[in-house]
């Protein structure tokens, strides 16, 4: 009697356990059931959001694109017009009009790149809590599963008197696996979509980067347009008479451009700009690069880095030191060597600061070296053919001959042919990597400082030419 009383006590626990196990399952794919659904209600909100959002930024880009391309054709009819005091002062009006709105585009894409981050980084949030959701639904499973494998579906099937029975375990058990499998299944969709949204979240990143980049150079040129213009009116007090005799003074100008400090901190001593024009046509004659167009990225790409770089200076504090502004595992190692190899103190060498957002979060890495601000990473790949062209060894990205090379190299690499298109796409992919017209700020920029270049060179070889005739004639 007490044996069969506790074979019935058994096979009811055991027909309670399974019930209780299909009914926890049910719950559990139940639960996963709805955040799924309440979170494609969200997400279908916020796309609607993000939609009329971006919809509204592309007509304000529109509008300001077609006032910037109004003000460019005055400029370039004030520039092509005579060479008069009034007429100058109007060009550089109209620049500084053009230079205002393209900083007010660029910052439209900066804030909404920031909008986008913080969709991106919500995104991620909630997927990792999904996840995470989902791995503990499925280790409870697993757990009741474990429990449910001391009394085998074997067992079961001796046990169970009617034949219904066993159809109904064998059911249950099947209900099991497909639970489990369909967890398994969620759970890899999941970590797909967490791994799209983390390299969405990495591009986005760089874009924002870039573009703070570009309204950083923005912002340099229109100060450099209003001192321009501050100093041409000391200099001339508003008279025509003084401003011909200040553009008509060609060896006072050539003078100016000869001792004008090319402004490359970091490196041994400053040089003047006839000296780096000296080195850039040696760079020339090995890599067939213009000397203009070389001196014009190297001044906009010390310019990006603060002149060659305002972190890891001796006295900054840790949050600017080399081990937080650069990529830990890409550049932090090559750096190390570097620096070991030229015998210098990797805690006080500068290097370029990272990018922040307007909440101050860091975008992106820092740790740019040198006049030409290339990443440690990058300049491993072009130390053998810098040594080789300069007898620098190992090369060294703050010298002046070795960062006009490697910037050389790189340019020539990237397409660089003497052309204007062909200069611009290289310049474009030396800031960038690409030809993005998003960024095409920066490679506008070098074409115009280039030609402004042109115009220096041109008359400091005159000048030299003048001299010689002078003490041609002198003799």
């Amino acid at each position: 009697m007490e044996i069969y009383t506790i074979n019935c006590y058994y096979e009811s626990m055991l027909k309670w356990n399974k019930v209780c196990l299909i009914f926890i399952i049910t719950a559990y794919l139940s639960a996963l059931v709805y955040p799924i659904n309440i979170f494609a209600q969200v997400s279908a909100s916020s796309s609607g959001d993000s939609a009329a959002q971006q919809s509204q930024l592309q007509q304000q880009l529109l509008d300001i694109e077609s006032q910037i391309e109004q003000y460019q054709q005055q400029l370039n009819q004030a520039t092509a017009q005579k060479n008069t005091l009034s007429n100058k002062l109007k060009a550089l009006k109209k620049q500084q009009a053009v230079l205002n709105l393209q900083i007010q585009a660029t910052n439209l894409q900066v804030n909404d790149l920031a909008d986008q981050l913080a969709q991106t980084q919500a995104q991620i949030d909630q997927n990792n809590a999904k996840s995470q959701n989902l791995k503990i639904k499925m280790a409870g499973i697993i757990r009741l599963i474990s429990q449910n494998d001391d009394h085998p579906f074997l067992y079961t099937a001796v046990t169970n008197e009617h034949l219904s029975d066993l159809f109904t375990a064998y059911q249950d058990y099947a209900g099991v696996s497909q639970g489990l499998a369909s967890l398994v299944d969620q759970i890899k969709q999941a970590n797909g979509q967490l791994s799209q949204d983390e390299d969405q979240l990495s591009q986005q990143r760089d874009a924002a980067q870039n573009l703070l980049s570009i309204q950083s150079l923005q912002q340099t040129q229109l100060t450099d347009s209003v001192s321009q213009q501050n100093t041409l009116l000391q200099q001339t007090k508003g008279k025509e008479s003084d401003y011909q005799i200040v553009i008509n003074d060609s060896q006072r100008q050539a003078l100016a451009i000869r001792t004008r400090l090319y402004q490359l901190l970091g490196v041994s001593s400053q040089i003047t700009f006839g000296d780096a024009y000296k080195i850039a046509q040696w760079a020339q004659g090995a890599t067939g690069i213009e000397p203009a167009f070389l001196l014009a990225i190297l001044t906009q790409e010390s310019n990006l880095g603060q002149n060659v770089g305002t972190c890891n200076r001796p006295g900054d504090p840790p949050n600017k030191s080399y081990k937080t502004v650069m990529n830990p595992s890409r550049d932090i190692p090559p750096f190390l060597q570097i620096t070991q190899s030229l015998g210098m103190n990797p805690d006080i060498t500068p290097v370029s600061c990272p990018q922040r957002d307007r909440n101050g979060n860091q975008l992106g890495w820092g740790g740019a070296m040198g006049p030409a601000q290339f990443i440690p990473s990058t300049w491993m790949g072009y130390t053998d053919r810098v040594a080789q062209l300069t007898g620098n060894s190992p090369a060294n990205p703050w010298d002046i001959r070795d960062a006009f090379a490697a910037a050389a190299v790189k340019l020539t690499a990237n397409g660089a042919d003497g052309t204007q298109q062909g200069d611009w796409n290289a310049a474009m992919r030396y800031f960038s990597g690409g030809t993005n017209v998003r960024y095409r700020f920066y490679g506008d920029s070098v074409m115009a400082t280039t030609a402004k270049y042109q115009s220096d060179i041109a008359a400091l070889n005159k000048w030299q030419i003048l001299a010689i005739n002078g003490r041609i004639k002198a003799k």
